[in-house]
């Protein structure tokens, strides 16, 4: 049974999600702080999902994350937020968080939120016939699922594996916001188009030598992106 973390300080919401979870088949451990929640990923390292409040007592939601993040980048992170402001969002994936749900939310869409994040992260069998592809300066290992840059590992979560494997498998072709959404985070995901512009932010800070002048994934003005020249 996949286990995931929920973090939330408010009982009754806290109550919500787990019973929720626990009819979709998956084990839940609870926490209400911050320090709580990074103790039980300590003690449960098999832990497949966090879910993370940001309004907390002591550190943050976005303190947790980046705790998490340097802890282990192949756990799959949705951040809980009441807000609607934008920054919020942008604030939470910038950390290291794979999506976002806003408050109030359905017990329907969470689950299919969880459910399409297990899917990202749960590494499974590769259709790929080669178990590398190799597009200097970078070396995509699709077995191990990590990735080089000039013989150093790149540290990667899963979601940006999933970018990256996506955009070296399909070279100087423009893909459309649209195409990468649905071949990274499903065809039933439920989130916004940003959400794959802020990823893409994010992986440049991590790949490209200068990101504001990035050499590797591109622009496409209007449409998306691509990755070569």
């Amino acid at each position: 049974m996949k286990k995931i973390l929920v973090l939330e300080d408010e009982e009754n919401i806290r109550s919500f999600v787990v019973i929720n979870l626990k009819r979709a088949g998956y084990q839940t451990i609870e926490a209400e702080t911050g320090e709580d929640a990074l103790t039980a990923l300590r003690a449960n390292p098999d832990t497949k999902v966090a879910l993370l409040d940001i309004m907390l007592p002591g550190i943050d939601g976005f303190e947790v994350c980046r705790r998490i993040r340097a802890m282990d980048s192949h756990i799959g992170i949705i951040m809980l937020t009441a807000r609607t402001q934008e920054m919020d969002k942008v604030t939470g994936l910038m950390t290291g968080a794979d999506d976002y749900v806003t408050k109030p939310f359905s017990p329907a869409e969470l689950t299919a939120r969880v459910d399409a994040l297990i899917r990202r992260t749960g590494g499974d069998a590769e259709s790929a016939s080669a178990d590398e592809i190799s597009a200097p300066p970078f070396l995509l290992n699709i077995r191990n699922r990590t990735l080089e840059k000039n013989g150093q590992r790149v540290k990667l979560t899963q979601v940006e594996y999933s970018i990256i494997k996506l955009f070296m498998e399909n070279p100087n072709k423009a893909l459309s916001r649209e195409e990468i959404l649905d071949a990274v985070w499903g065809k039933d995901y439920f989130g916004e188009l940003k959400i794959v512009d802020v990823n893409i932010r994010r992986l440049r800070l991590k790949i490209e030598d200068n990101a504001q002048k990035p050499a590797y994934i591109n622009t496409v003005w209007g449409y998306g992106y691509k990755w070569g020249g």
